[in-house]
């Protein structure tokens, strides 16, 4: 079972953050499958620079520039600030609020910021377990254990099948490989923490 300190070293988050989201994403992990040494550390480092060490719950712009994203599902006016990134992965877009809703029995749709509330000091504890779980969500659809269980954790991340799978896993959350040296750089200080966990 994850631990507080795998957590708060592959998310690199205060320790008051980490201890604030563990039963949300202990409980998200064992709900996904998200349950090997390669699988946890992978979903985390990700989660930690999407969330910036597990502290934003929702993204700082205002969403305006999502505005008619059909690709989003943004079909109605005001869409863009209304469906922005929420949650650990940020959710984004009318569409995904939609499957993310139904996939969890909550109706964010209606209740967006149910997703996340600005950041971990202003989040009830739904909304921590929202953000959390919605990540997972979003990890699970995208078939990403599958390609955390190509990473061989004993070698290095920076080259070879590695450093590949690392890249489609950050385009699978990112659409590109925004934010790679930090995705990088949160999975090698969690790293330890997972080597011979069994």
């Amino acid at each position: 079972m994850l631990t507080l300190g795998q957590l708060k070293e592959a998310t690199c988050s205060k320790s008051d953050y980490a201890s604030k989201f563990l039963p949300y994403v202990v409980e998200t992990c064992n709900k996904f499958s998200i349950n090997t040494p390669a699988r946890m550390l992978n979903f985390l480092a990700q989660v930690g620079h999407e969330s910036g060490g597990l502290f934003y719950t929702e993204e700082l712009a205002s969403g305006s520039a999502y505005e008619g994203r059909k690709d989003l599902g943004n079909t109605q006016k005001g869409d863009g600030v209304k469906f922005k990134g929420r949650g650990l992965i940020q959710i984004t877009g009318r569409a995904n609020y939609l499957a993310v809703s139904k996939a969890l029995g909550t109706d964010f749709v209606a209740n967006p910021t149910f997703l996340g509330g600005k950041n971990v000091t202003k989040c009830s504890t739904a909304q921590l377990e929202n953000a959390a779980k919605s990540a997972g969500w979003f990890w699970n659809t995208r078939k990403l254990n599958d390609l955390a269980d190509q990473i061989d954790i004993t070698k290095s991340i920076d080259t070879g099948n590695n450093l590949l799978v690392f890249k489609k896993i950050t385009k699978a959350i990112n659409g590109g490989y925004n934010g790679l040296p930090d995705r990088l750089n949160r999975y090698k200080a969690g790293l330890p923490y997972f080597l011979n966990v069994k």
